[in-house]
Formats: structure tokens, C-alpha cells, sequence
């Protein structure tokens, strides 16, 4: 499974705003400035986050986005599936039955593709916004990723 700059770019802009967002909102530039992501890009994301209930906006002149909700109750999970959608690397049509699957009977591979979504899965689901928060702070001032080198690729 690969991820795209939506759920890359995504998940840092999240950890950023989780880690700056106090009394005040956090304005998309001042992310953009951090993350080095485009403005415009960014709106594009963050409206995808609002839509999933993760953010909030706030207008006005003091205006930016908060959180939903608190941190620990955020996963890279919800994040990724607002932003890529499924995170099944390998659709398999024997487990959505809406779908059918004539070999769904006598199929062995199923058996992997569910192992595989099962494990990425519990993975996300498992890791929470404010131990990436808590991770950045140890890495030190605006770090939230390990930057050029993993958008480059």
C-alpha cells in the first residue's frame, strides 16, 4: 500500500495543528510556513478533515482550525481514511458482500488480503495524534516529519 501526499501531507499538517493548537486557532499558513506545504493544499486537506469531523474552523481575523476532539482520541487511522479512504491494499471482493465473489468459497488468498488489512488496520487505529504530538516534541522545534525526504519520494 502506498499513501498520497493527501494522506502524507495530511497526517503532518494534523500533528502540527495538535501540537500548536492552545486557546488560539492555528492558521493555514502558519502551518504551511512549518510544514512546508502549499496554502493552497492545505485547504484542500483540511476541508477533507472538516468533513470527516476531525477539524473545526474558526472565522475570522484570529480565525484558523482547531481539533474536534482531544488528540488521544484521534488516530492515524481516522486521519488516513478521511483522506485516502479505504486502506485496504488489497480489495477483496469475498469481504464485501455487496460486491460477490463466485471463487469466495474455495479462495486461500483471502485469507492473506484479510491478514494484511487486519494488521494495517490495527496499526493506525492504534497509533493516536498526541503520541505523534509527544514524538515531534522530541524531535525537536517544528519537527513533525522527516520532511524533504519523505514528500520527495
Amino acid at each position: 500500500m502506498k499513501l498520497s501526499t493527501k494522506g502524507r501531507y495530511g497526517l503532518r499538517a494534523l500533528v502540527d495543528l495538535a501540537r500548536y493548537c492552545g486557546e488560539e486557532p492555528v492558521s493555514i499558513s502558519s502551518i504551511s510556513a512549518r510544514e512546508d506545504i502549499s496554502e493552497r493544499y492545505l485547504e484542500q486537506l483540511m476541508s477533507l478533515l472538516r468533513k470527516a469531523g476531525l477539524v473545526k474552523s474558526i472565522r475570522g481575523a484570529a480565525g484558523g482550525y482547531v481539533l474536534a476532539r482531544p488528540a488521544g482520541e484521534i488516530s492515524v487511522g481516522d486521519v488516513l481514511r478521511a483522506l485516502e479512504g479505504k486502506l485496504e491494499p488489497a480489495e477483496c471482493a469475498a469481504f464485501h458482500p455487496e460486491e460477490g465473489c463466485e471463487a469466495a468459497e474455495s479462495c486461500v488468498t483471502k485469507y492473506v488480503w484479510k491478514k494484511i488489512n487486519d494488521s494495517i488496520n490495527d496499526t493506525v487505529n492504534g497509533i493516536m495524534l498526541d503520541a505523534l504530538v509527544e514524538k515531534s516534541r522530541q524531535l525537536g522545534p517544528g519537527k513533525t516529519d522527516c520532511g524533504k525526504a519523505c514528500s520527495s519520494r
